[in-house]
């Protein structure tokens, strides 16, 4: 077992859209990097009934420099919501969303979001904003990726993510979103990679 301590969040660097051609990304994971849409949607278009979103865990922390910057906030902490996306048994990505506490002042209810997809809540919303992608690869020693692998992950050597930034009504929170290695594994008869660039 791997007892090294994960290396902080604030040492990763995301880069923009247009840095993520100048990166070896796997052919078949890249139309999930930067496909459109609602990524819980798209799942739900390949994985039928076998998709599942669940609420892994839900918790307070601190806001590193990294993180403040990325929402745009001084908050000094915030909430850390952790979710799940699976096809089937197989964890396919993980995702995780920074409320700084300012946000969840002003909009209380996203502490309560439970199982429900939070793209999906905010884009029946008005007053929605959301940020361009960034890109990084995590390496297994990466904090967050170390979250995924706790989350039931398969094991690699790092994994790719993307993040964006949404503001509602003004107010910030920061999603990440890991693509695993089951992404690969079949769903219904088809690739779940090969009906992304569908």
């Amino acid at each position: 077992m791997n007892s090294a301590k994960p290396k902080p969040f604030d040492s990763i660097q995301w880069l923009p859209a247009e840095r993520l051609g100048q990166l070896s990304v796997d052919a078949v994971l890249r139309p999930w990097l930067i496909g459109k849409g609602l990524l819980t949607q798209r799942l739900r278009a390949v994985c039928g009934q076998q998709f599942s979103l669940r609420l892994i865990e839900q918790s307070t922390g601190l806001l590193g420099r990294g993180l403040q910057s990325a929402l745009g906030v001084q908050d000094g902490a915030g909430l850390f919501r952790d979710v799940a996306m699976r096809c089937g048994e197989p964890l396919c990505v993980f995702a995780q969303t920074v409320m700084p506490d300012s946000t969840l002042c002003a909009h209380p209810w996203l502490g309560e979001l439970g199982d429900a997809a939070l793209g999906e809540t905010l884009s029946a919303l008005s007053g929605v904003e959301r940020s361009p992608y960034e890109f990084a690869w995590l390496p297994d020693g990466e904090a967050l990726a170390a979250r995924a692998l706790e989350a039931g992950a398969a094991r690699a050597a790092g994994f790719w993510a993307r993040r964006s930034r949404f503001a509602l009504r003004g107010a910030p929170l920061l999603v990440h979103e890991l693509f695993l290695p089951a992404l690969g594994v079949a769903a219904g008869g088809q690739s779940v990679l090969v009906a992304a660039r569908s």
